[in-house]
Parts: structure tokens; C-alpha cells; sequence
């Protein structure tokens, strides 16, 4: 019986290790939330998102809810303080605000125009060969996660660095932290994530609301 405690105590000590290790090693890290995401075909999550700074110092705070599936497909529903939503069908890409009265149709960037989170997202990027890696930089990161900062390797309209911060054992994504040039910061936290719950087809089907003006923007 001590020996079977001495060995457990062995296993526990080498899982703790493994953990610090992945932690401190920032290049460790990305290529551990690679080889787990590449192991992901779709997830659900709900979503916090806040923005704060820029150039008119703005905050701001909404939530709803999101779905993904590869390659290239998404949903994000925005519940509160105000509906809005982003469908990406693998071919076109969809925005509404029913405030608005708009719907915006563009096709999705191909893969010399996308941006590398969407490369991400849609299963052909990868965290090692299209960013620089390094320490994270978020204060208060949440308990039992761990995080890195990547800058990308070509540059980027939307944004210039992005911070990932994940469980530290399963390595599922709980916030995503981005910087733009123009000193504002977007965070999406998730909750509730579940991955690989086989999201249907219709989760990605957009279907035009009538009286609304439809826009067309190959550029956006």
C-alpha cells in the first residue's frame, strides 16, 4: 500500500511539473493549445465581450452567445445590451444589427487576405509559424489557467498583439485578449465552452430579414 502512494504521489508530482513547465515555457504553450485545437471540429460557448480605450476612450460591455465549427464557419450572437449578429457560412460572411435595418454580405478573404485568427478559427493556421511567441502580459489572469502573447509575423489591420489565456490542463480557451494601434483592448471571456458537440448545418445559415437593406461590400 505505500508503495501504491508513493507511486501515485510520483504520477501527481510529474503532472504538477509538466503543468509548470508548459506554463513557464511560452513556445511550450503554443504548441500545446495547437495540437489540442487541431484535435477540435466545433465548439459552443457564451461570451462576455469588453472593449476599453482607443482613440475616444470608450468601455464598453456586451455578451451572447457563440458557435464555431471548421473550417470556417461561425456564429456570434450578441444578446445584450444590443442584438447583433456575425454569420460566417465557409463562403460568405453576414452582419446584422436589427436597429439598423442592414444586413452587410461580404465573401470570406481568401486565404492570402484572411487574417491569421481567422486562419486559426478556420483550421489552416498555426500559433507557432504565424506569430511571435511570448509571456503573457494580462494582470489577474482567472485561477487554473495559463496564458501567452503572440504578435503576428506580417501585419495586421485589426489588431497588433493578441493574448491567449487557457486552462492549464485541458487547454480549452477561456479569453482572448487583443490590442489594436490605436490603444483599445478587446476581451472576450467564454464560459460554458463545449467542444466538439457536432453543431449543425442550419447554426451557420443566415436568412435575410424582409425590409432591411441588404449591402455589399467585397472589401469589408
Amino acid at each position: 500500500m505505500t508503495r501504491f502512494w508513493k507511486s501515485c504521489l510520483v504520477l501527481v508530482l510529474l503532472a504538477v511539473t509538466q503543468v509548470w513547465a508548459q506554463q513557464s515555457d511560452p513556445q511550450a504553450l503554443a504548441g500545446r493549445i495547437q495540437q489540442h485545437y487541431d484535435g477540435v471540429r466545433d465548439f459552443r460557448a457564451d461570451f462576455m465581450h469588453g472593449y476599453e480605450g482607443g482613440v475616444l476612450g470608450k468601455k464598453t460591455v456586451e455578451y451572447g452567445t457563440v458557435a464555431i465549427r471548421k473550417p470556417g464557419r461561425m456564429r456570434w450572437t450578441y444578446t445584450k445590451p444590443e442584438e447583433k449578429t456575425f454569420v460566417s457560412d465557409g463562403v460568405k460572411l453576414y452582419s446584422y444589427i436589427p436597429a439598423d435595418k442592414q444586413v452587410y454580405v461580404a465573401s470570406v478573404p481568401r486565404d492570402d487576405q484572411a487574417s491569421t485568427p481567422t486562419l486559426f478559427l478556420a483550421g489552416k493556421g498555426n500559433l507557432v509559424r504565424d506569430f511571435t511567441v511570448a509571456a503573457a502580459t494580462i494582470k489577474n489572469p482567472p485561477p487554473g489557467t495559463a496564458s501567452i502573447r503572440l504578435m503576428p509575423r506580417r501585419p495586421e489591420r485589426e489588431y497588433e498583439w493578441l493574448e491567449l489565456v487557457v486552462d492549464e490542463r485541458s487547454f480549452e480557451l477561456r479569453m482572448l485578449v487583443t490590442g489594436d494601434a490605436q490603444g483599445g483592448v478587446s476581451t472576450l471571456t467564454f464560459s460554458k465552452l463545449r467542444e466538439n458537440v457536432s453543431v449543425p448545418d442550419k447554426e451557420f445559415v443566415f436568412s435575410i430579414p424582409r425590409g432591411v437593406d441588404v449591402i455589399t461590400d467585397a472589401g469589408r
